[in-house]
């Protein structure tokens, strides 16, 4: 019956998009952006919210996850998106896999942004009360301290989001998770952007999957989208959704010092994230300089550059 229903689907909409989003990495900011074009684009969104923020699944909640995801047709076209550890949809026999895409942040930026996020929230809710509210120590002071909030095991996150649901992408320091979450980001990955980059990561978004990021970048750049939603006497009304209303902030944030700096990059497990973070970068820029250019300090994209020919046999 699944089978037959998914013959009802088009193509262009039998598809799902999992962001499985690392916290403090602009991953609101970008998410909103998504809700923002839903109904324009025509696609579901669905916040995968798992409890106390786990971003690891029980088996038999990753069996749930995947018959739901694949089977919910009338949630397709859809972009599902939670602070969950890549699934390998692979394993669990499914005939169509989703499509992964993820952004990631230069780790210490990361846990900085976090530490502050914790004590003073953001402006994206700012009277929800946080974890740490009260709390008035600097990063500086905690790292200073040896805190166990600033501590570099608190950097190994990103590594093991994009390893998985295996035992050794949550022992800290494993060189095997730093591994495997390579392999994954590039065999598994449509596309990984960075947070220092969002803007080209949403561009090239929309040129990959227009389906769902049409009008994304537009989007990002002013706040507004050009596509009209009534014409009245000749006149066209224009979507808005707010000034920039997707960004979002950390409040009260201070930059570490370079001292701070500087003991947490002693750590082997900085290096291994940093390390995680620079072959990202490297292979989303990779990435970039085959779909883009800049031309008078803004960028676009390439036209398709490819074309068949000696078509045989020739049709009449």
């Amino acid at each position: 019956m699944d089978s037959a229903r998914d013959l009802q689907l088009d193509e262009s909409d039998d598809v799902i998009v999992i962001y499985n989003r690392v916290p403090k990495t602009a991953s609101t900011s970008f998410t909103n952006i998504a809700y923002d074009l839903c109904g324009k684009n025509r696609y579901h969104v669905l916040h995968i919210n798992t409890t106390k923020n786990n971003p690891v699944m029980s088996l038999q909640d990753q069996v749930r996850f995947v018959r739901n995801v694949t089977s919910w047709r009338e949630m397709k076209p859809g972009f599902y998106h939670g602070h969950v550890a890549f699934l390998d949809f692979t394993k669990f026999g499914v005939k169509r896999k989703p499509i992964y895409i993820n952004v990631i942040r230069d780790p210490i930026e990361r846990l900085v942004s976090y530490y502050y996020f914790l004590r003073f929230g953001d402006d994206y809710r700012p009277g929800l009360r946080r974890r740490k509210q009260g709390d008035k120590k600097t990063f500086d002071e905690c790292v200073s301290a040896g805190g166990s909030d600033c501590a570099a095991e608190k950097l190994w996150l990103q590594i093991p989001f994009f390893c998985g649901h295996y035992s050794e992408c949550w022992n800290v320091g494993s060189r095997w998770a730093l591994e495997q979450a390579k392999y994954n980001l590039v065999n598994e990955y449509l596309l990984v952007g960075v947070t220092e980059e969002l803007e080209d990561f949403i561009m090239m978004l929309e040129a990959a999957l227009p389906r769902y990021f049409r009008g994304a970048t537009e989007l990002y750049r002013t706040g507004t989208l050009q596509y009209p939603l009534s014409s009245v006497g000749g006149a066209t009304e224009l979507y808005r959704t707010g000034k920039k209303s997707h960004l979002r902030k950390t409040s009260e944030k201070k930059p570490p010092t370079k001292e701070s700096i500087a003991k947490l990059q002693q750590s082997d497990i900085w290096k291994m994230e940093n390390e995680f973070y620079e072959f990202a970068l490297e292979q989303f820029q990779f990435v970039r300089a085959h779909a883009v250019r800049e031309k008078d300090g803004e960028l676009y994209l390439l036209a398709q550059n490819f074309f068949y020919e000696k078509i045989y046999p020739k049709m009449n």
